[in-house]
């Protein structure tokens, strides 16, 4: 038996790489295309590199599936391209780290911006597994978000004066 562990969904975007690109680097960005109700605000500045972090209030009960309450997290930046790919892992009071992976991979396109959104949970540890935590965030999840994002950054067309 097969056991998923990564969730990849895709959307094109109606604005460039540069401008999708500016939202997720930004940890207000983060916040404000979050689909989940979790992320309820963040610290730190636009992040620019591997290795780079920001701070994220959380609050699990948005989700009704355990009782974390609020909570800080830190992201951490762990692959990072400008205008094309950013992947991030999360920390704070983690014992053992937990090792899930979050990304946005972005791919200029006709008519904009085709962005792949993607959550892996493949590398957790062994203390993680089995406890019925993971995924985190379902497929809809990263669909809905995709959704946000686009809201966000695309352009309203003009329609004509009648």
């Amino acid at each position: 038996m097969t056991t998923v562990e990564r969730f990849e969904v895709q959307r094109t975007i109606a604005a460039s790489p540069a401008a999708v690109f500016a939202v997720l680097t930004d940890p207000a960005g983060h916040v404000a295309i979050d689909s989940s109700g979790m992320l309820q605000s963040a610290e730190g500045k636009p992040v620019g590199q591997v290795g780079d972090t920001f701070v994220v209030h959380m609050d699990r009960e948005s989700l009704n599936d355990f009782p974390l309450g609020k909570y800080d997290v830190t992201v951490e930046i762990t692959r990072f391209e400008p205008d094309a790919l950013i992947e991030w892992t999360i920390g704070g009071n983690f014992t053992p780290a937990i090792n899930h992976l979050y990304g946005y991979q972005l791919e200029p396109a006709e008519s904009g911006t085709l962005v792949t959104s993607y959550y892996d949970w493949s590398q957790i540890g062994d203390d993680y597994r089995g406890k019925g935590i993971f995924p985190v965030i379902p497929e809809a999840g990263l669909r809905a978000t995709l959704g946000i994002l686009a809201r966000t950054v695309e352009q309203p067309i003009s329609s004509p004066s009648r």
